[in-house]
Protein backbone atom coordinates (compact mmCIF):
# COMPACT_ATOMS: atom_id res chain seq x y z
CA UNK A 1 0.00 0.00 0.00
CA UNK A 2 2.58 2.37 1.05
CA UNK A 3 4.23 1.88 -2.18
CA UNK A 4 1.39 2.42 -4.43
CA UNK A 5 0.87 5.69 -2.66
CA UNK A 6 4.00 7.16 -3.44
CA UNK A 7 3.95 5.78 -6.74
CA UNK A 8 0.25 7.54 -7.45
CA UNK A 9 2.08 10.53 -5.51
CA UNK A 10 4.54 10.86 -7.88
CA UNK A 11 2.26 10.44 -10.89
CA UNK A 12 0.11 13.25 -9.63
CA UNK A 13 2.75 16.02 -11.44
CA UNK A 14 2.85 15.40 -14.89
CA UNK A 15 5.43 16.66 -16.81
CA UNK A 16 5.75 17.93 -20.37
CA UNK A 17 8.53 19.82 -22.50
CA UNK A 18 6.69 23.37 -23.71
CA UNK A 19 5.34 23.18 -27.15
CA UNK A 20 4.25 25.94 -29.95
CA UNK A 21 0.14 26.34 -29.87
CA UNK A 22 -0.07 29.58 -31.78
CA UNK A 23 0.91 32.76 -32.70
CA UNK A 24 -0.50 35.55 -34.10
CA UNK A 25 0.99 39.29 -34.69
CA UNK A 26 -0.77 42.53 -35.19
CA UNK A 27 0.55 46.23 -35.73
CA UNK A 28 -0.84 49.69 -34.97
CA UNK A 29 -0.81 52.48 -37.22
CA UNK A 30 2.98 52.97 -37.09
CA UNK A 31 5.24 50.97 -38.93
CA UNK A 32 6.62 48.96 -35.63
CA UNK A 33 4.98 48.62 -32.72
CA UNK A 34 5.93 47.01 -29.54
CA UNK A 35 4.30 45.47 -26.72
CA UNK A 36 5.66 45.52 -22.65
CA UNK A 37 2.63 43.67 -20.60
CA UNK A 38 0.85 40.26 -21.53
CA UNK A 39 -2.84 39.74 -19.22
CA UNK A 40 -4.62 36.32 -19.48
CA UNK A 41 -8.21 38.09 -19.04
CA UNK A 42 -11.08 36.00 -17.45
CA UNK A 43 -12.85 35.54 -20.64
CA UNK A 44 -10.00 32.92 -21.70
CA UNK A 45 -8.92 35.93 -24.09
CA UNK A 46 -5.94 37.89 -23.95
CA UNK A 47 -4.70 41.65 -23.95
CA UNK A 48 -1.54 42.87 -24.69
CA UNK A 49 -0.78 46.41 -23.93
CA UNK A 50 2.50 48.42 -25.37
CA UNK A 51 3.35 51.63 -28.11
CA UNK A 52 3.08 52.11 -31.56
CA UNK A 53 5.74 53.89 -32.88
CA UNK A 54 8.33 55.55 -30.93
CA UNK A 55 9.17 58.21 -28.47
CA UNK A 56 8.89 60.94 -28.74
CA UNK A 57 6.17 60.51 -31.67
CA UNK A 58 4.14 57.15 -30.00
CA UNK A 59 0.69 55.97 -29.03
CA UNK A 60 -0.59 53.95 -26.44
CA UNK A 61 -1.02 50.31 -28.16
CA UNK A 62 -3.93 48.21 -27.02
CA UNK A 63 -5.18 44.90 -28.72
CA UNK A 64 -7.83 42.21 -27.61
CA UNK A 65 -7.41 38.75 -28.74
CA UNK A 66 -9.58 35.80 -28.42
CA UNK A 67 -8.77 32.32 -27.15
CA UNK A 68 -6.78 31.19 -30.20
CA UNK A 69 -5.47 34.79 -30.94
CA UNK A 70 -7.89 35.78 -32.88
CA UNK A 71 -8.43 39.42 -33.05
CA UNK A 72 -11.57 40.76 -31.30
CA UNK A 73 -10.66 45.34 -31.08
CA UNK A 74 -7.92 47.23 -30.64
CA UNK A 75 -7.25 50.80 -29.31
CA UNK A 76 -4.78 53.77 -29.95
CA UNK A 77 -4.65 56.51 -27.53
CA UNK A 78 -2.92 59.67 -27.82
CA UNK A 79 -2.50 63.12 -26.41
CA UNK A 80 0.28 64.61 -28.22
CA UNK A 81 3.15 62.66 -29.31
CA UNK A 82 4.55 61.17 -25.63
CA UNK A 83 2.20 58.50 -24.86
CA UNK A 84 3.18 55.18 -22.48
CA UNK A 85 1.05 52.16 -22.61
CA UNK A 86 3.16 50.53 -19.82
CA UNK A 87 0.54 47.48 -18.16
CA UNK A 88 -3.05 46.79 -17.22
CA UNK A 89 -5.40 44.71 -14.73
CA UNK A 90 -8.52 43.16 -14.99
CA UNK A 91 -11.48 44.86 -12.99
CA UNK A 92 -15.01 43.52 -12.73
CA UNK A 93 -16.14 45.88 -15.15
CA UNK A 94 -13.14 47.05 -17.55
CA UNK A 95 -9.47 47.21 -18.59
CA UNK A 96 -7.05 49.35 -16.08
CA UNK A 97 -4.46 50.70 -18.49
CA UNK A 98 -1.05 52.24 -16.58
CA UNK A 99 1.07 54.50 -18.79
CA UNK A 100 1.07 58.27 -19.58
CA UNK A 101 -0.52 60.68 -22.03
CA UNK A 102 1.71 63.40 -23.04
CA UNK A 103 4.03 62.80 -20.80
CA UNK A 104 1.67 62.77 -17.63
CA UNK A 105 0.92 59.86 -15.24
CA UNK A 106 -2.83 58.46 -16.65
CA UNK A 107 -5.09 55.19 -15.81
CA UNK A 108 -7.49 54.63 -18.63
CA UNK A 109 -10.01 52.13 -18.17
CA UNK A 110 -11.18 50.36 -21.11
CA UNK A 111 -14.42 48.62 -21.57
CA UNK A 112 -14.20 44.82 -21.89
CA UNK A 113 -16.23 44.09 -25.09
CA UNK A 114 -15.81 47.08 -26.96
CA UNK A 115 -12.36 48.87 -25.83
CA UNK A 116 -14.18 51.72 -25.52
CA UNK A 117 -12.93 54.36 -23.02
CA UNK A 118 -14.93 54.09 -19.72
CA UNK A 119 -12.77 56.99 -18.03
CA UNK A 120 -9.09 58.55 -18.49
CA UNK A 121 -7.54 60.22 -15.59
CA UNK A 122 -3.69 62.20 -16.06
CA UNK A 123 -1.79 63.63 -13.23
CA UNK A 124 1.25 65.99 -13.77
CA UNK A 125 2.99 64.79 -10.96
CA UNK A 126 6.56 66.18 -11.79
CA UNK A 127 8.23 66.50 -14.62
CA UNK A 128 7.77 63.68 -17.13
CA UNK A 129 6.34 61.24 -15.24
CA UNK A 130 4.32 58.13 -15.73
CA UNK A 131 2.53 54.92 -14.07
CA UNK A 132 4.20 51.48 -14.51
CA UNK A 133 1.55 49.52 -12.83
CA UNK A 134 -1.31 49.22 -10.38
CA UNK A 135 -2.98 47.18 -7.98
CA UNK A 136 -6.84 47.07 -6.70
CA UNK A 137 -6.96 46.66 -2.86
CA UNK A 138 -10.26 47.00 -0.34
CA UNK A 139 -9.10 50.92 -0.37
CA UNK A 140 -9.63 51.55 -4.70
CA UNK A 141 -6.72 51.81 -6.45
CA UNK A 142 -2.37 51.99 -6.19
CA UNK A 143 -0.78 53.08 -8.72
CA UNK A 144 3.24 52.77 -8.99
CA UNK A 145 5.77 54.90 -11.07
CA UNK A 146 8.07 57.76 -11.74
CA UNK A 147 8.65 61.50 -11.85
CA UNK A 148 11.08 63.91 -12.72
CA UNK A 149 12.25 61.93 -15.67
CA UNK A 150 15.96 62.72 -16.68
CA UNK A 151 16.15 60.68 -19.83
CA UNK A 152 12.23 61.13 -20.72
CA UNK A 153 12.34 59.39 -24.04
CA UNK A 154 13.74 55.67 -22.27
CA UNK A 155 11.14 53.65 -22.46
CA UNK A 156 12.44 51.16 -19.46
CA UNK A 157 14.45 53.38 -17.34
CA UNK A 158 14.09 57.01 -17.13
CA UNK A 159 16.46 57.70 -14.26
CA UNK A 160 13.45 59.31 -12.16
CA UNK A 161 12.35 59.57 -8.56
CA UNK A 162 9.74 56.67 -7.63
CA UNK A 163 6.35 57.91 -6.79
CA UNK A 164 2.89 55.96 -5.32
CA UNK A 165 -0.46 57.21 -5.84
CA UNK A 166 -3.88 56.28 -3.87
CA UNK A 167 -6.46 56.08 -5.72
CA UNK A 168 -10.25 55.43 -5.79
CA UNK A 169 -11.83 53.35 -7.47
CA UNK A 170 -12.57 55.84 -10.13
CA UNK A 171 -9.33 56.94 -10.24
CA UNK A 172 -9.56 59.98 -8.54
CA UNK A 173 -6.49 60.30 -5.93
CA UNK A 174 -6.26 60.19 -2.22
CA UNK A 175 -2.71 60.85 -1.61
CA UNK A 176 0.48 60.36 -2.88
CA UNK A 177 3.94 59.62 -1.92
CA UNK A 178 7.33 60.35 -3.41
CA UNK A 179 8.98 57.25 -3.02
CA UNK A 180 13.04 58.64 -4.08
CA UNK A 181 14.15 58.10 -0.67
CA UNK A 182 13.98 54.13 -1.38
CA UNK A 183 13.39 53.63 -4.85
CA UNK A 184 14.21 55.23 -8.23
CA UNK A 185 11.99 53.66 -10.48
CA UNK A 186 8.89 52.08 -9.00
CA UNK A 187 7.86 49.11 -12.00
CA UNK A 188 5.68 46.87 -10.42
CA UNK A 189 2.93 46.62 -7.24
CA UNK A 190 0.97 43.70 -5.94
CA UNK A 191 -1.63 43.54 -3.25
CA UNK A 192 -1.50 40.80 -0.56
CA UNK A 193 -2.79 40.62 2.93
CA UNK A 194 -3.71 44.22 3.64
CA UNK A 195 -0.16 45.11 2.14
CA UNK A 196 1.80 45.76 -0.56
CA UNK A 197 4.56 44.87 -2.32
CA UNK A 198 6.70 47.16 -4.59
CA UNK A 199 9.34 46.53 -6.75
CA UNK A 200 11.67 48.15 -8.89
CA UNK A 201 15.39 49.95 -9.82
CA UNK A 202 17.30 51.56 -7.21
CA UNK A 203 19.23 55.02 -8.03
CA UNK A 204 21.24 54.34 -11.66
CA UNK A 205 20.06 51.14 -11.68
CA UNK A 206 22.86 49.50 -9.51
CA UNK A 207 20.12 47.45 -7.63
CA UNK A 208 16.76 45.36 -7.58
CA UNK A 209 14.80 47.18 -4.80
CA UNK A 210 11.70 46.06 -3.05
CA UNK A 211 9.46 47.87 -0.63
CA UNK A 212 6.55 46.48 1.47
CA UNK A 213 4.47 49.31 2.61
CA UNK A 214 0.95 49.44 4.25
CA UNK A 215 -2.05 50.52 3.21
CA UNK A 216 -1.67 53.62 5.23
CA UNK A 217 1.71 54.01 3.06
CA UNK A 218 3.94 53.30 6.31
CA UNK A 219 6.91 51.71 5.00
CA UNK A 220 7.13 48.07 6.77
CA UNK A 221 10.39 47.19 4.85
CA UNK A 222 12.93 47.80 1.91
CA UNK A 223 15.96 45.88 1.11
CA UNK A 224 17.95 46.04 -2.10
CA UNK A 225 19.54 43.01 -4.13
CA UNK A 226 22.37 42.76 -6.21
CA UNK A 227 26.19 42.92 -7.17
CA UNK A 228 28.57 45.63 -7.66
CA UNK A 229 27.18 46.63 -11.27
CA UNK A 230 24.18 47.08 -13.00
CA UNK A 231 21.28 45.25 -11.66
CA UNK A 232 17.76 46.22 -13.34
CA UNK A 233 14.63 44.72 -12.06
CA UNK A 234 11.53 44.33 -14.50
CA UNK A 235 9.52 41.80 -13.66
CA UNK A 236 7.31 40.58 -10.11
CA UNK A 237 5.25 38.56 -9.26
CA UNK A 238 4.20 36.66 -5.66
CA UNK A 239 2.79 33.41 -4.96
CA UNK A 240 -0.06 31.96 -2.81
CA UNK A 241 2.78 31.60 -0.04
CA UNK A 242 3.91 35.24 -0.01
CA UNK A 243 6.64 34.16 -1.54
CA UNK A 244 8.09 37.01 -3.88
CA UNK A 245 9.98 36.37 -7.34
CA UNK A 246 11.89 39.10 -9.40
CA UNK A 247 13.59 39.13 -12.51
CA UNK A 248 15.64 41.66 -14.86
CA UNK A 249 19.05 41.55 -16.19
CA UNK A 250 22.23 42.05 -14.48
CA UNK A 251 26.35 42.99 -15.35
CA UNK A 252 27.48 42.13 -11.80
CA UNK A 253 29.49 38.95 -12.56
CA UNK A 254 28.63 38.41 -16.24
CA UNK A 255 30.12 38.58 -19.71
CA UNK A 256 27.19 40.72 -20.83
CA UNK A 257 23.84 41.14 -19.57
CA UNK A 258 22.30 37.74 -17.96
CA UNK A 259 19.03 36.89 -17.12
CA UNK A 260 19.02 37.46 -13.05
CA UNK A 261 16.27 35.42 -10.73
CA UNK A 262 15.62 35.34 -7.51
CA UNK A 263 13.20 34.49 -4.81
CA UNK A 264 12.51 36.00 -1.65
CA UNK A 265 9.95 35.07 1.24
CA UNK A 266 7.32 37.71 2.23
CA UNK A 267 9.99 39.31 5.01
CA UNK A 268 12.54 40.31 1.76
CA UNK A 269 14.75 37.09 2.94
CA UNK A 270 16.75 35.94 -0.07
CA UNK A 271 16.01 32.52 -0.63
CA UNK A 272 17.51 32.16 -4.04
CA UNK A 273 19.31 34.06 -6.82
CA UNK A 274 20.12 32.59 -10.49
CA UNK A 275 21.99 34.67 -13.09
CA UNK A 276 21.50 32.45 -16.25
CA UNK A 277 22.50 33.48 -20.45
CA UNK A 278 23.61 32.67 -23.52
CA UNK A 279 21.15 29.73 -24.42
CA UNK A 280 22.29 29.27 -27.97
CA UNK A 281 26.22 29.35 -26.83
CA UNK A 282 27.54 32.33 -28.92
CA UNK A 283 30.20 34.32 -27.55
CA UNK A 284 29.09 35.59 -24.26
CA UNK A 285 30.94 38.50 -24.59
CA UNK A 286 28.17 40.22 -27.42
CA UNK A 287 25.27 38.47 -26.49
CA UNK A 288 22.55 40.25 -23.83
CA UNK A 289 19.86 38.01 -22.25
CA UNK A 290 17.54 40.33 -21.07
CA UNK A 291 14.42 39.54 -18.87
CA UNK A 292 11.40 41.30 -18.12
CA UNK A 293 8.40 39.73 -17.24
CA UNK A 294 8.28 36.42 -14.54
CA UNK A 295 5.39 34.23 -13.29
CA UNK A 296 4.79 32.13 -10.11
CA UNK A 297 4.30 28.50 -10.80
CA UNK A 298 2.21 25.94 -8.46
CA UNK A 299 5.31 24.03 -7.67
CA UNK A 300 6.79 26.68 -5.86
CA UNK A 301 8.67 28.13 -8.72
CA UNK A 302 8.74 30.59 -11.70
CA UNK A 303 9.05 31.44 -15.38
CA UNK A 304 10.73 34.24 -16.65
CA UNK A 305 10.76 35.34 -19.77
CA UNK A 306 13.50 37.32 -21.75
CA UNK A 307 14.99 38.20 -25.32
CA UNK A 308 18.31 36.83 -26.02
CA UNK A 309 20.73 38.30 -28.94
CA UNK A 310 23.28 40.72 -29.68
CA UNK A 311 23.50 44.24 -29.88
CA UNK A 312 27.08 44.46 -31.83
CA UNK A 313 28.79 44.59 -35.17
CA UNK A 314 29.07 41.02 -34.67
CA UNK A 315 27.35 37.84 -35.74
CA UNK A 316 28.13 33.90 -35.55
CA UNK A 317 25.64 31.53 -37.23
CA UNK A 318 24.71 27.78 -36.17
CA UNK A 319 23.29 26.73 -39.20
CA UNK A 320 19.91 29.45 -39.75
CA UNK A 321 19.74 30.69 -36.33
CA UNK A 322 22.40 33.56 -36.40
CA UNK A 323 22.92 35.99 -33.07
CA UNK A 324 21.77 39.11 -34.32
CA UNK A 325 18.46 37.87 -34.38
CA UNK A 326 16.91 37.75 -31.62
CA UNK A 327 14.85 35.07 -29.98
CA UNK A 328 12.44 34.16 -27.01
CA UNK A 329 13.97 33.27 -24.19
CA UNK A 330 11.67 31.08 -21.73
CA UNK A 331 13.45 29.59 -18.27
CA UNK A 332 12.06 27.09 -15.97
CA UNK A 333 13.28 27.63 -12.03
CA UNK A 334 12.12 24.98 -9.21
CA UNK A 335 11.25 25.99 -5.95
CA UNK A 336 15.35 25.56 -4.88
CA UNK A 337 16.30 28.17 -7.71
CA UNK A 338 17.59 25.23 -9.83
CA UNK A 339 16.68 25.49 -14.08
CA UNK A 340 14.57 22.59 -14.62
CA UNK A 341 14.18 23.93 -18.30
CA UNK A 342 14.81 26.68 -20.61
CA UNK A 343 13.70 26.96 -24.61
CA UNK A 344 14.30 29.31 -27.27
CA UNK A 345 11.77 30.16 -29.82
CA UNK A 346 11.81 32.27 -33.07
CA UNK A 347 9.92 32.88 -36.31
CA UNK A 348 12.27 29.81 -37.63
CA UNK A 349 10.18 27.35 -35.45
CA UNK A 350 7.28 28.46 -37.53
CA UNK A 351 8.15 30.05 -41.02
CA UNK A 352 11.19 29.61 -43.21
CA UNK A 353 12.78 32.94 -42.65
CA UNK A 354 14.37 34.43 -39.19
CA UNK A 355 13.35 38.20 -37.49
CA UNK A 356 13.76 39.27 -34.50
CA UNK A 357 11.67 37.82 -31.64
CA UNK A 358 12.21 39.02 -28.51
CA UNK A 359 9.76 37.76 -25.08
CA UNK A 360 8.59 41.00 -23.18
CA UNK A 361 6.41 39.41 -20.97
CA UNK A 362 4.82 36.28 -19.88
CA UNK A 363 1.38 35.14 -18.33
CA UNK A 364 0.26 31.68 -16.96
CA UNK A 365 -3.00 30.05 -18.54
CA UNK A 366 -5.34 27.76 -17.14
CA UNK A 367 -4.60 24.50 -19.23
CA UNK A 368 -1.05 24.76 -17.58
CA UNK A 369 0.49 26.80 -20.59
CA UNK A 370 1.45 30.17 -20.98
CA UNK A 371 0.96 33.31 -23.16
CA UNK A 372 3.96 35.34 -24.21
CA UNK A 373 4.72 38.74 -25.46
CA UNK A 374 6.92 38.45 -28.30
CA UNK A 375 8.40 42.02 -29.86
CA UNK A 376 9.00 41.26 -33.71
CA UNK A 377 8.38 45.26 -34.97
CA UNK A 378 4.94 43.97 -33.70
CA UNK A 379 2.71 42.80 -31.18
CA UNK A 380 3.17 39.33 -30.91
CA UNK A 381 1.05 36.81 -28.87
CA UNK A 382 2.82 33.42 -28.64
CA UNK A 383 1.00 30.40 -26.99
CA UNK A 384 2.45 28.01 -25.36
CA UNK A 385 1.25 24.60 -24.00
CA UNK A 386 2.71 22.45 -21.00
CA UNK A 387 4.66 25.53 -19.44
CA UNK A 388 3.87 24.79 -15.83
CA UNK A 389 3.52 21.38 -13.97
CA UNK A 390 -0.19 20.22 -13.54
CA UNK A 391 -1.31 18.41 -10.68
CA UNK A 392 -4.18 16.06 -11.73
CA UNK A 393 -7.38 16.57 -9.42
CA UNK A 394 -6.42 20.36 -8.40
CA UNK A 395 -9.43 21.38 -10.09
CA UNK A 396 -8.78 24.86 -8.78
CA UNK A 397 -5.60 25.79 -9.83
CA UNK A 398 -4.20 25.98 -6.03
CA UNK A 399 -1.57 24.11 -5.91
CA UNK A 400 -3.15 21.99 -3.51
CA UNK A 401 -5.94 18.50 -3.56
CA UNK A 402 -8.14 19.28 -1.26
CA UNK A 403 -12.30 19.15 -0.40
CA UNK A 404 -12.20 23.21 -2.21
CA UNK A 405 -11.51 20.79 -5.34
CA UNK A 406 -14.37 18.42 -4.73
CA UNK A 407 -16.63 21.31 -4.30
CA UNK A 408 -15.97 22.31 -7.80
CA UNK A 409 -15.67 18.93 -9.29
CA UNK A 410 -19.48 18.57 -8.03
CA UNK A 411 -20.45 22.05 -8.89
CA UNK A 412 -19.24 21.43 -12.64
CA UNK A 413 -21.36 18.37 -13.03
CA UNK A 414 -23.87 20.22 -11.73
CA UNK A 415 -23.55 22.35 -14.24
CA UNK A 416 -23.11 25.52 -11.82
CA UNK A 417 -19.16 26.08 -12.93
CA UNK A 418 -16.77 25.04 -15.58
CA UNK A 419 -13.55 23.66 -15.33
CA UNK A 420 -10.36 22.35 -16.77
CA UNK A 421 -8.98 18.89 -15.24
CA UNK A 422 -12.08 17.56 -13.96
CA UNK A 423 -12.43 14.70 -16.14
CA UNK A 424 -10.11 12.90 -13.49
CA UNK A 425 -10.62 8.82 -14.50
CA UNK A 426 -9.92 10.50 -18.20
CA UNK A 427 -13.10 8.65 -19.72
CA UNK A 428 -14.02 11.48 -21.78
CA UNK A 429 -16.80 12.20 -19.14
CA UNK A 430 -17.06 13.97 -16.09
CA UNK A 431 -19.70 12.55 -13.53
CA UNK A 432 -20.07 11.05 -10.02
CA UNK A 433 -17.30 9.08 -10.64
CA UNK A 434 -14.44 11.67 -10.88
CA UNK A 435 -16.04 12.51 -7.65
CA UNK A 436 -14.99 9.10 -6.22
CA UNK A 437 -11.72 9.21 -7.22
CA UNK A 438 -10.61 12.60 -6.55
CA UNK A 439 -11.78 12.23 -2.82
CA UNK A 440 -9.69 9.02 -2.62
CA UNK A 441 -6.94 11.37 -4.36
CA UNK A 442 -7.97 13.79 -1.88
CA UNK A 443 -7.36 11.36 1.19
CA UNK A 444 -4.21 10.50 -0.35
CA UNK A 445 -2.67 13.53 -1.44
CA UNK A 446 -3.30 15.05 2.71
CA UNK A 447 -2.71 11.72 5.02
CA UNK A 448 0.63 11.74 6.53
CA UNK A 449 3.35 9.49 5.52
CA UNK A 450 5.30 6.42 7.49
CA UNK A 451 7.43 9.03 6.96
CA UNK A 452 7.49 12.49 7.04
CA UNK A 453 6.49 13.05 3.17
CA UNK A 454 7.55 16.91 3.04
CA UNK A 455 9.30 16.64 0.81
CA UNK A 456 18.89 47.17 -27.27
CA UNK A 457 16.32 47.96 -25.62
CA UNK A 458 18.42 48.33 -22.52
CA UNK A 459 17.71 51.54 -20.12
CA UNK A 460 20.70 54.21 -20.74
CA UNK A 461 22.33 53.17 -18.12
CA UNK A 462 23.86 49.86 -20.10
Amino acid sequence: MIKIFIILCINLHLFATPNIEWFQGYNGSAEESHGHYILTCQDGGFLQIGETNFLPNSKIYVVKTDSDGDFLWSREINIGGHNLGNSAIELDDGYLISGALNRNSALIKLNKETGETIFSETFNNGGTDAFEHAAVTPNGIVAVGYVYAQDSNNTFYTEGQGFLMFLDNDANEINSINLNTYISQAYRVQYLNQELIISGLSEEAFDFKVIKMSLDGDILWHQSYGGNDYDHCFGMDINTNGDIFLTGHTLSGTANWDTYTMKLDNNGNLLWQQKVGNPRGFNPQFIHDEAWGIKATNDGGCVTIAGTGDEYNYSECNGNDCSDTWNAYLIKFNNDGLVEWDETYSSLDLFNYAYDWAGEDIDLTSDGGAIIAVDNGEFGFLKLSNVQNSILGDINSDSSINILDVVLLVNIILGIDQGIGADINQDGDINIIDVVQLINICLLYTSPSPRDRTRSRMPSSA
